[in-house]
């Protein structure tokens, strides 16, 4: 199975994996899975790091190449489902997330129960 870990799955999964349910985990360190982390998860850390809102003291490029997982770039294919999402969720970054994992019908983990709405596929417990 392809993978994205939205932005908070991703910092838990570096720095305080006991946050995450048995299942999560799970599938994070199943071989057979490949973990992407999106371009807009790194954007979303660096610009919350900017304003003060997130402590970042690690380059989380590096931190994506140790953990084994990969960088998902963000494309122009995946920009063109922002206009027909629905605004089901304001939140930026999660909607290219949502729109990243519906163009390239990868699963989406996350803990937010709001991206259920958009009919993407979900590790959500």
């Amino acid at each position: 199975m392809k993978i994205i870990l939205d932005t908070h799955i991703f910092l838990w999964a570096i720095s305080a994996p006991g946050k995450l349910s048995d299942k999560k985990r799970f599938e994070i360190e199943a071989r057979s899975n490949t973990i992407f982390v999106s371009a807009m998860s790194i954007a979303e850390v660096m610009i919350k790091s900017s304003i003060g809102k997130l402590q970042v003291d690690f380059d989380p490029i590096q931190l994506v190449n140790e953990s084994g997982f990969e960088l998902l770039a963000f494309g122009a294919r995946d920009a063109l489902w922002l206009k027909e999402l629905p605004f089901h969720h304001k939140d930026p970054f999660d909607r290219m997330l949502i729109a990243q994992a519906l163009e390239n019908k990868y699963t989406l983990m996350t803990e937010d129960p709001m991206f259920k709405l958009y009919g993407c596929k979900l590790i959500c417990e």
